[in-house]
């Protein structure tokens, strides 16, 4: 047999395999209920949320089912593509969403400073659209994504580097991915879309003003507020 290439794999990957191995062997049974997140966390050496991003994953493949208010239970021992999900994941989707978070709150804070430094009437003017947008499907009860996504976008054109252009559009990618898509069905809700839409305004008004500074520490206030609302508590996700 030729050798194969051997790739690395994501760490919640890793995580979701074991998992997986456990609910083969037995260990945890169909119907069984798995232990907390944090309990999972420890047992494995690792960050709850890399285990969020695991469960998640399995949850997508049909292996189990996460009750709002009551637990994570075993549906299937065996990988069943639950028929809810989105299409199987592609390179980009593989990121961890919790991992992008991250990754945003480093790269897309200095994409804030350089926009409020080099944007020009046209690009302040799209990222008023994005933000305009975002209110507008707010208002009409629908989670304001189209418009988040405009918002960012303009911001990253404004900076005036490609290869961050670039970055910011991978983000995006890796953000309509079905693990990703399956966070925010659990964390999205409209008080969490009107506080995001405040920590928006902040950020415009401060590339408005050209203030690099200012324009730094409000994107960087908003994604890390928007990394702690996908990390709260499975007890504090609104029911579906």
């Amino acid at each position: 047999m030729p050798i194969q290439t051997v790739e690395p794999q994501r760490l919640y990957r890793q995580i979701a395999e074991q998992l997986r191995q456990l609910m083969a062997s037995g260990e945890f049974a169909v119907g069984s209920r798995l232990p907390a997140e944090r309990d999972l966390a420890a047992q494995l050496g690792v960050s709850r949320p890399s285990v969020r991003e695991a469960l998640i994953a399995l949850e997508v493949e049909g292996m189990i089912e996460v009750r709002t208010g009551s637990g994570i239970y075993v549906q299937s021992t065996t990988q069943t593509k639950n028929t809810k999900a989105p299409a199987p994941i592609d390179t980009s989707a593989e990121w961890g969403p919790l991992e992008v978070m991250s990754a945003r709150i480093l790269v897309e804070s200095e994409v804030a400073a350089l926009a409020a430094q080099n944007a020009q009437k046209t690009d302040i003017q799209a990222i008023r659209d994005g933000l305009q947008q975002m209110k507008q499907e707010a208002a009409r009860n629908e989670m304001p994504r189209e418009g988040d996504e405009a918002f960012h976008a303009a911001i990253a054109q404004a900076c005036g580097n490609s290869v961050l252009l670039d970055t910011v559009q991978r983000f995006w990618q890796a953000r309509k991915g079905p693990l990703f898509e399956r966070l925010g069905d659990y964390f999205e809700h409209p008080a969490s879309w009107k506080a995001a839409i405040a920590e928006h305004q902040s950020v415009l008004d401060a590339i408005e003003a050209h203030d690099t500074s200012a324009a730094r520490k409000a994107m960087q206030k908003h994604l890390k507020q928007a990394y702690k609302r996908y990390s709260v508590s499975w007890r504090r996700a609104p029911a579906r």
